[in-house]
């Protein structure tokens, strides 16, 4: 196919979220990718005047790389859809849900799938007392990438002292200890299960600096955590009504066998960066960094 025949495509990245950073990386790879498969490729570090740009170089397909609050939370999504024009990833309802893990939890226990028990809560009650017994967990409830995530072991004096930038109303969940695993779903099928492995928290370093963590890929695990991995991950991926790509995460204590399998959330834009996770999976599968970005502008649309 000649890049003439090849859809003109935005890539869009950065943005004003707190994973923005995280997002340029991911964005300069992708474009990056697409240029060696052959597309025009356009770059817009995303911002107010986002409508405006996207109208003066009336792009074919967006390319979707943006991360956390306003990219991922169907913020963007519906200013593409508003504009019509088709972009990747999951559309502005399942973006919506899967970033706010209280109703991610509810979509899941009414799929059947197995959560950790936790409760909202206000920051200033969070400070004052434990909400739940330690080991537990104190989050956004609506961010990603381990961003402002606190462990409360069951060691510590009190309840933790919560930085200026955690939201006013945080996600307190029960610790599960054991493995960090994840599986992508890239349309209709489970790719790979990965082991994540790191000397301490799985925390935003341990995610995106060079050497905070390792990758098994394909995990080694028994054939019956790896078969559920998969299962729950894509109906994980259907039941939020995710299109595209997506990423879920779990935890299991391999002491207690599938009992203690459980789904920590879904990322409807899971990283591209040179150290991420999807991207692996993706070649697992014999999908090269440029072809599975091309999968991607295919599978492109409006109304998702």
């Amino acid at each position: 196919m000649s890049s003439r025949t090849l859809p003109k495509v935005v890539v869009l990245m950065g943005g004003p979220s707190a994973e923005r950073e995280v997002s340029l990386s991911s964005g300069q790879e992708c474009a990056a990718a697409l240029r060696g498969e052959g597309f025009e490729v356009v770059e817009i570090d995303a911002g107010a005047d986002l409508a405006a740009r996207l109208q003066a170089v009336q792009p074919d397909v967006v390319f979707n790389a943006l991360h956390g609050r306003w990219g991922e939370d169907g913020c963007v999504q519906g200013v593409l859809e508003w504009l019509g024009l088709p972009y990747t990833h999951s559309g502005v309802l399942a973006s919506a849900l899967a970033m706010d893990k209280e109703r991610t939890k509810e979509i899941y226990r009414a799929a059947g799938l197995p959560v950790a028990q936790s409760v909202l809560a206000d920051k200033a009650e969070v400070e004052a007392g434990h909400m739940l017994a330690p080991p537990y967990v104190v989050k956004p409830y609506n961010e990603g990438s381990s961003v402002g995530v606190y462990l409360v072991d069951e060691a510590a004096n009190g309840p933790p002292k919560l930085s200026d930038e955690m939201p006013q109303t945080v996600m307190v969940e029960t610790f599960v200890p054991g493995r960090e695993l994840t599986t992508t779903v890239m349309g209709d099928r489970a790719l790979a299960v990965t082991d994540i492995l790191t000397d301490g928290w799985y925390d935003y370093d341990a995610k995106y600096k060079e050497g905070g963590s390792r990758h098994v890929c394909p995990a080694e695990l028994p054939d019956e955590i790896t078969a559920a991995c998969e299962d729950y991950a894509l109906r994980a991926h259907q039941a939020l009504g995710c299109r595209g790509v997506s990423r879920t995460d779990f935890r299991w204590d391999d002491t207690k066998g599938i009992d203690g399998l459980i789904l920590l959330e879904t990322n409807t834009q899971p990283g591209m960066t040179p150290t991420s996770l999807t991207p692996e999976q993706a070649q697992a599968k014999g999908f090269s960094f440029g072809k599975f970005c091309a999968w991607m502008v295919e599978d492109a649309s409006c109304n998702r």
